[in-house]
């Protein structure tokens, strides 16, 4: 297994050394230590951000009028906005702020209704922007968590087009810097594993994005509970459904590597174990572990593992981390399996990381690492 996964290694660098393109032109592009703020914290400020260990921070949600497609910002919203840009750009060190559309449980099929349409797209566009200039944001990003079939992919590229254009033209016509815009996006270029198949398109993404913030994580979860997963795991040696195999993807597609961040989680899944004596990746499992639908930010997995006496172990194989104590399993990221990560994205020429979510951490444990793992 060992051979066999150093030839599926060496044939990542050869791909990516063959789609360098302009990398070394590139080389200079500041690195982006990203990470994303849920608004909905009321225990973690963003007086609390450690601005140092980051370079853009993503004000997690907003969203438009599922009619007018227009942004309705209540006051309490405002005020929220307003403090997260000001805080975060008069801190020592500052950082750019985005504020982030849409996320994980927000509604996909206004996204498509809006992107349908140039006249709707446009007024999308604009609103966003008013909202990202009135409140002194540096850029937006987009988490449309997803196009269903290759028609709402196609009105993606049509939309991250018209985005381009207006952030171009208001910065002309205002002479301030143009308006970051980026995308939180699948794992992987392609949906192979759902029933519609659809790509995204890369052509307009790459000529009209900053990057793209490839989410590389939640690959086992509770909606399969009869085995323990490695929910964000580096390799995979039974599938295709890993962080290596989903960046590939993105950059053998055409996306250049300067335009990548690899996501990282800062949280694990759960689940029970059948055989507390059988504890390994893909051990049998009769239901979820602990937290909210089996899922427990890295500050609680911290906390369970001391309290518990848990057994931790680093798994080199996958490059993830999972502990065990009684019949409860954990698998997620730690320092270990975080730096190897950012090995790995350095060595293969990417922008830089980002984490979900910036509150779930342990005292900067993992962050701290990240930041110097990268610098290094």
């Amino acid at each position: 297994m060992a051979s066999l996964k150093f030839i599926h290694f060496l044939s990542i660098i050869i791909l990516l050394t063959i789609t360098a393109g302009s990398g070394c032109a590139m080389a200079s592009l500041p690195a982006v230590k990203g990470a994303y703020w849920p608004s909905w914290s009321e225990t973690f400020p963003p007086s609390a951000i450690d601005t140092s260990l980051f370079t853009h921070i993503y004000y997690a949600f907003l969203m438009p009028n599922n009619v007018t497609f227009k942004f309705e910002i209540p006051d309490s919203t405002a005020a929220l906005l307003l403090n997260f840009a000001t805080t975060l750009h008069h801190k020592n060190p500052p950082v750019k702020t985005l504020i982030s559309i849409g996320g994980g449980g927000a509604d996909p099929p206004m996204f498509a209704r809006m992107a349908s349409e140039a006249k709707s797209r446009q007024v999308f566009v604009n609103s966003a922007i008013e909202v990202a200039r009135k409140f002194g944001f540096d850029g937006l990003d987009l988490d449309w968590e997803f196009p269903k079939d290759p028609k709402e992919m196609q009105d993606l590229g049509h939309l991250f087009k018209d985005w381009r254009d207006a952030i171009q033209k208001e910065a002309k016509s205002t002479k301030k810097a143009p308006l970051l815009l980026t995308a939180a996006v699948y794992f992987s270029v392609e949906f192979l594993w759902d029933e519609i198949y659809r790509k995204f398109p890369v052509e307009p993404m790459k000529n009209n994005l900053d990057w793209i913030n490839v989410m590389c994580y939640d690959y086992r979860g509770s909606w399969d509970t009869t085995a323990t997963g490695a929910q964000a795991l580096l390799y995979d040696p039974k599938s295709n459904i890993s962080t290596s195999y989903g960046l590939a993807s993105w950059i053998r597609a055409g996306m250049p590597q300067h335009k990548v961040v690899m996501g990282l989680p800062l949280y694990g899944k759960t689940w029970k174990l059948k055989d507390p004596n059988v504890n390994g990746i893909g051990a049998p499992a009769v239901g979820v572990g602990p937290g909210d639908d089996g899922v427990l930010i890295f500050s609680e997995v911290v906390k369970f593992n001391k309290k518990n006496r848990a057994t931790v172990v680093y798994d080199a194989e996958t490059v993830s981390t999972y502990s065990y104590a009684g019949s409860t399993w954990i698998g997620y990221d730690d320092t270990m399996s975080t730096t190897t990560k950012i090995g790995f994205a350095k060595a293969h020429g990417l922008r830089g990381y980002f984490f979900w979510a910036i509150s779930f951490d342990d005292e900067w444990e993992i962050s701290t690492q990240a930041s110097r793992a990268w610098t290094i």
